[in-house]
């Protein structure tokens, strides 16, 4: 199965949409712009029917190493934040079926 480049994915909203794919590469980049301002803003970023990137905050924990010269010892990895995509219900869906 052959994943499609930025250049199929614009050509063929270009031709669905009726514009150039000069301007349905402006559109992409916007959302795509968009959807970062807004999720780094205020933690979430919602595109109807496909799902939503969310801002989590991943609490520290302890693990012990297992390669290296550090081998055996336990180390502590620090509290951060991460980025999700949660597909929506509608596109799990439109996917999998049922």
């Amino acid at each position: 199965m052959a994943k499609m480049t930025k250049s199929a994915v614009l050509k063929t909203l270009a031709e669905k949409a009726g514009v150039s794919k000069k301007a349905a590469g402006v559109v992409v980049d916007e959302l795509v712009a968009l959807a970062c301002r807004e999720a780094k803003k205020g933690g979430v970023f919602a595109v109807p029917g496909l799902g939503k990137l969310v801002l989590s905050k991943r609490p520290a924990r302890k693990m012990v190493m297992r390669f290296g010269p550090k081998a055996g010892q336990e180390i502590t990895v620090p509290a951060k934040t991460v980025v999700k995509f949660r597909l929506a219900k509608a596109a799990k869906v439109a996917i999998l079926g049922k």
